[in-house]
Formats: structure tokens, C-alpha cells, sequence
């Protein structure tokens, strides 16, 4: 049989099995190695040294990194390669995420995607440009049968660009597989990119993980800064502990000289020479990337922007990147010394090793190292505890709480000259206040929602509706209510810092009457910042679904979106849009009444025409109209001559 029907067939049969969702062929049919595949063609350059900008399984705020970033010498229009034969199965056009996207897939199962690309190139192109027009959208997803455009490895299938998500130009390749997971394209043997420089860690962070365990004689999550002596990095000095700790790691890999970070494949951490720990992102289903939350100290991550990797296996994580876990990560501080050693190594075997000290410090209600307070009061809640402290007022220390109207006294757990410190066990009580000598606290803690399980919450001010699967853990919820100065209503529902794994209903009721209700919307707070949610009115309430917790106010918008004229002839028309606060929804331009394909770049605001007969100059009645996400309208009307 012939290469070329035998590679029909293998297509034919996958898409017996459904798009290759199935795949089950033998596996030397899947390696390609039966049908005389030539090895994987580097997409950019091949043959030549190349420099990466990112990984494969790098920690980005809200996903794992899909595959490699390629840089291109911060040039738009470098020529894509197909990395191997196939035939284009899928082609993405659109604003955000990959921008203009190219997916491949290869006699093998494997399916390649190139992102960002600034244009298509040979026949798709022309198909993509008369599909933009018969459907009269910039956005485009499209599928295709293994006939309708084959590729052979290395035809240029584009040009790289800085299309959609991308902060920069570059080409994004991945490679998945049949079953839809993340390989690592280094994995293919590309000796375009080579790797000579070892991780860099920053910092290790140590947590308590349960109301008896101390570090420094205190309770809660503290970073400290590595010593570093070539690829080794240490602390000065052991670090006083007891109980169950929780160890992660502040690091990242350096392919070459340049300022990009990229991820690290594998990370091991051993105990007194026992390995208990073995991290390892070699693969990964795109339907896990948003449980990186669970990966990562995610406090941190909203209050400081930087992505621990947390060494222990919390709570409500289901990621499958981990080997020979002992104690779940755990470390047992209870007698003597624990030498702690972290090994971390990048796809290329180079490594780096962080080695510490605990030493056990049994539980003291003096602690030494308190610092002063700012407040006279104020309380963090930590997982499962909340945590009060308190300025020490010199009386006999004692702390008045409140449950549910009954009175409980309690003492502090340690304290200093300086402050006293309370740790309150939310799974076996929800306060409702706390007062000591210092002041008081009024909380607003609702109920504990338990993951796993259906659970609606009801009053006044606010429905949440829990679905099983929305919660990573239990969530001890706060709901609270503020009418600000200006008017301006705030809810409060939940904390920003906890994680949700996938979306709740929310139902506000505003006090206020809103004269516009067609034009106000629900935003979420961050900072200074808001962010459009959205919502839908029934009943003077406003219902929407939100993936994140924290605070929401409501907002009119009567403001139309902004155009800025950049230029507009007969050869083209450029212009940038914008909107103060709800975003924008839509834009369609048309010329003579004729709808007229205008492509945008949300980075930049900037849209600009692209003529389907490029021998047709732009002539009549150009109009660009913009609407925002609240329906306000603003329109652009010129005679182009």
C-alpha cells in the first residue's frame, strides 16, 4: 500500500472514532514509526538556533502553559512551518485567547496548533476570507475534513503575529495528542532550542496546616529569601517548627540570558534523605488547567502577583502530576532536626538544589518575634482558622466571642509584649464577634458550605446557589451589605483569595432603585478596578454567574463607546474603539450598506479593514458602528471618495 493511502486510511479510521477522541490504533501506528513519518520539523527557523519566551506546563495565573513560545526576534511576519504532514482540522480567528490559530492533525493522532499568527497563508486563507464574509463575523471557529486541505511537513502555513492573548511577538505551538492533553514539544527532539542554565529559586514559603503547628513560634505563612551559591540555594539558619508544614518553592527556569521566566518540569522534595514529594508536568487535559489554583498558593497569588508552587497536596486538589507522595507532602515536625532538600530540574536535566533546616520548637504561648500592630485590631482568616490579634493592653489577656448570641471566653494562644493572637477553629464554630481588650469585631460569617454537594443560601440582601463541583473545600461564607457615600451599593460574598472551581449563581437585591435597570450591571471589585459581570433583571433583582468571590457593585452605564479616526480611505480604514466601563460588545462597518470585515485587536483597541476583492478600493458610505455591553451606540459615518 502505498504511504499516501495508507496515511488516508489511518484518518479515515479515526474519524470513524470520532475525531480521533478515540483513537485506539496500534501504537506504532500512533508514533508514526509503521508509516515512515519524518521526525517533527521546528515550526520557525528550523535548522537554526532558536530562543523561547515559554514552556510547556509554566504556571500562568489561571491556567498551565499549553506548549512553547517562540520568539521571533519581536517581528511580525517570520514564516510558521507545519511541523509535520496531516491535513488542517480546525481554524481559530478571534479577538482574545490564541488570536489567529492554526490546528494540524498528523497520521500519527498527534495534532499540532500554532497561535497568534498575524496571517494565513496558501489556500485556507483564501477559504477563511470568503467565510468572513459569508458569515459576517471577525470571529471564526472552523472545522475541516481530512480531504479539504492537506498539508505536507514543512509547507508555510502562516505568519507569526501578536494576535489575541499575546503580550508580544511570538508563535505559540503546541503539540496534543488524541485524547486532547498538552505534550511538551521539547519531548519531539528540537535541536533548534538548547538549554545550558539551571532553575533559579527565589524563595521557599512554610505553612502551618493545623492550629497546633507553629513556625517561629507562630501560626500561619512565612517566606524567606534563598541564599544562593551557583546552582545551590540555602537559608542561613534552621527554621524553628513544630507540627504539620507545608513547604513551597518561589522558582522558575532560564532558558538563555534574556528576561522571560518559563516553568520547571520537575521538582522532588526529600526529608532527612526520604523522598515525599515528586512533582512532574510532562502532559496535561486542558479540561484540569483551571485547577491550578489548587497547584499554587492562590492568596498569594491575588495579593501579590507571585506563583508558589505548593510542595504538598492540598485539600481539594485533583491534578495527577504527582509521584510517591508520602503524607500527602506533609512534613511531621515533632523532636530534633528535619534536613530539607528540593530538587528542581527543567526538561533539559539541568538542575538546582535548595536545602534547609527545621528544627523542632515545641508549642509556647510566648512568642518572641510578634511585631508591633498598626490597628488596635484586626484578624486574617487562614484555611480553616481565623486569626485575631489583638494589641496587648498589659491587662490578663482574654478575648469575649460570640456565637449565635452565647457568650465564650477565651485566651490567647501565644503572644509578646506587643500583640496577642487568637486562633479560632472555624470548623467547629462560626463567631459572629469578637471583643477584647483592645476593641471588637463583627463578623459575617453565614454558614460553612461544604464541597461536593448542592447547597442554597437565602436572605434579604443576597441567593447563592453551590452546585456539587463549584467548590475546591469547604467554604466558610461571609455576606455583607454597604451603602457607600456616593450611593453606591457593595455586596460582599465570599473573599477574593478562595477559589472557586467553576462558576456560582448569584442573585442581588439591590436596596436602591436603579432608574436605567437595562443598562446596570453587576461588577466585580478588585482594588480600584471593576470588571464587568453582567447580569439579567426580573423582579428589581439582578442575577448573574460569577467565577470569582469577593465584592460586587452595580453600575449604569449610559456612556457610548469611543472612536478614534487613525485613518479611513479607499485603500483601508483604521480606527481605535473603546469603552469606559462595560466593554465592548460589538462593531460592524459597512460600505454602501455592504458589511465590510474589520479585524481587532483588543490590546490596542485598534480595528482595521480587510476587503474581500483587494482590487476593490473602499468607495461610498463608510459607517462603523460600536455598541457596548450596556447598549449604548456610537457611530462613525464618512464619504470616502
Amino acid at each position: 500500500m502505498k504511504l499516501s493511502n495508507l496515511i488516508h486510511l489511518v484518518f479515515q479510521l479515526a474519524f470513524v472514532n470520532g475525531l480521533l477522541a478515540q483513537f485506539s490504533l496500534p501504537q506504532e501506528i500512533l508514533t508514526g514509526k509503521s508509516i515512515g513519518l519524518a521526525p517533527y520539523l521546528f515550526p520557525v527557523n528550523p535548522g537554526q538556533t532558536n530562543f523561547l519566551a515559554g514552556t510547556m506546563g509554566e504556571l500562568r495565573s489561571t491556567h498551565f502553559h499549553a506548549g512553547i513560545d517562540v520568539r521571533t526576534g519581536n517581528m511580525i511576519g517570520v514564516p510558521v512551518f507545519a511541523t509535520q504532514q496531516g491535513y488542517i482540522s480546525r481554524i481559530i480567528v478571534g479577538a482574545y485567547g490564541y488570536g489567529n490559530a492554526v490546528m494540524i492533525t498528523h497520521p500519527d493522532g498527534n495534532t499540532s496548533l500554532y497561535g497568534h499568527l498575524d496571517k494565513f497563508k496558501g489556500a485556507i486563507a483564501t477559504h477563511i476570507l470568503k467565510e468572513h464574509y459569508a458569515k459576517k463575523s471577525h470571529n471564526l471557529d472552523l472545522t475541516f475534513d481530512l480531504d479539504q486541505f492537506p498539508v505536507n511537513r514543512g509547507d508555510t502555513i502562516g505568519l507569526s503575529g501578536n494576535t489575541g492573548g499575546s503580550s508580544g511577538p511570538h508563535l505559540h505551538f503546541e503539540i496534543r495528542n488524541a485524547n486532547n492533553e498538552a505534550l511538551n514539544p521539547l519531548a519531539f527532539g528540537f535541536t533548534e532550542v538548547t538549554d545550558m542554565y539551571s532553575p533559579i529559586a527565589l524563595k521557599v514559603a512554610l505553612t502551618t496546616l493545623d492550629n497546633s503547628s507553629r513556625i517561629n513560634d507562630r501560626f500561619g505563612r512565612f517566606e524567606f529569601s534563598l541564599l544562593r551559591s551557583g546552582n545551590t540555594y540555602s537559608l542561613k539558619s534552621p527554621i524553628l517548627a513544630t507540627g504539620k508544614i507545608g513547604v513551597e518553592i518561589l522558582a522558575h527556569d532560564k532558558i538563555d540570558l534574556s528576561q522571560f521566566r518559563c516553568g520547571i518540569n520537575s521538582i522532588e522534595m526529600s526529608v532527612d534523605n526520604a523522598k515525599i514529594f515528586t512533582q512532574v508536568i510532562d502532559k496535561f487535559n486542558f479540561i484540569e488547567s483551571y485547577d491550578i489554583v489548587t497547584l499554587m498558593d492562590y492568596k498569594t497569588l491575588k495579593t501579590q502577583g507571585n506563583r508558589f508552587n505548593k510542595l504538598y497536596i492540598a485539600d481539594g486538589n485533583p491534578l495527577k502530576f504527582y509521584q510517591n507522595v508520602v503524607s500527602n507532602g506533609i512534613i511531621h515536625v515533632n523532636e530534633g532536626n528535619k534536613k530539607i532538600s528540593i530538587k528542581l530540574r527543567d526538561f533539559s536535566g539541568n538542575e538546582s538544589n535548595i536545602t534547609f533546616a527545621l528544627r523542632a520548637n515545641p508549642l509556647t504561648q510566648k512568642a518572641l518575634f510578634l511585631e508591633p500592630m498598626t490597628k488596635a485590631i484586626d484578624y486574617d482568616q487562614f484555611e480553616n482558622t481565623l486569626v485575631v490579634s489583638s494589641k496587648n493592653c498589659g491587662k490578663t489577656p482574654s478575648a469575649k466571642v460570640f456565637i449565635a448570641g452565647k457568650e465564650e471566653t477565651i485566651s490567647p494562644d501565644y503572644s509578646n509584649a506587643n500583640r496577642q493572637v487568637y486562633l479560632i477553629d472555624l470548623r467547629k464554630k462560626l463567631p459572629d464577634s469578637i471583643t477584647t481588650c483592645s476593641g471588637a469585631i463583627q463578623f459575617n460569617f453565614k454558614d460553612a458550605v461544604p464541597s461536593g454537594t448542592h447547597y442554597d443560601y437565602y436572605s434579604h440582601l443576597v441567593d447563592i446557589k453551590f452546585q456539587n463541583g463549584n467548590l475546591y473545600d469547604t467554604l466558610y461564607l461571609n455576606v455583607a451589605y454597604e451603602k457607600l457615600r456616593n450611593q453606591q451599593e457593595k455586596f460582599t460574598i465570599g473573599n477574593l483569595t478562595t477559589p472557586l472551581h467553576q462558576t456560582i449563581s448569584v442573585t442581588l437585591k439591590p436596596q436602591s432603585v436603579y432608574k436605567t435597570p437595562n443598562k446596570t450591571f453587576a461588577y466585580h471589585l478588585e482594588g480600584k478596578r471593576y470588571k464587568y459581570v453582567g447580569g439579567n433583571w426580573s423582579n428589581s433583582r439582578i442575577q448573574f454567574n460569577t467565577h470569582e468571590l469577593g465584592q460586587f457593585t452595580l453600575l449604569t452605564d449610559s456612556i457610548p463607546p469611543g472612536i478614534s479616526r487613525i485613518y479611513c480611505n479607499n485603500q483601508t480604514a483604521r480606527f481605535r474603539i473603546s469603552d469606559n466601563l462595560s466593554g465592548i460588545a460589538s462593531y460592524e462597518a459597512t460600505i454602501d450598506g455592504e458589511w465590510l470585515l474589520m479585524k481587532y485587536d483588543y490590546k490596542t483597541g485598534i480595528v482595521q479593514s480587510e476587503r474581500f476583492e483587494k482590487t476593490k478600493l473602499l468607495k461610498g458610505d463608510f459607517q462603523l458602528k460600536v455598541i457596548d455591553r450596556a447598549g449604548n451606540e456610537k457611530i462613525y459615518n464618512q464619504k470616502i471618495l
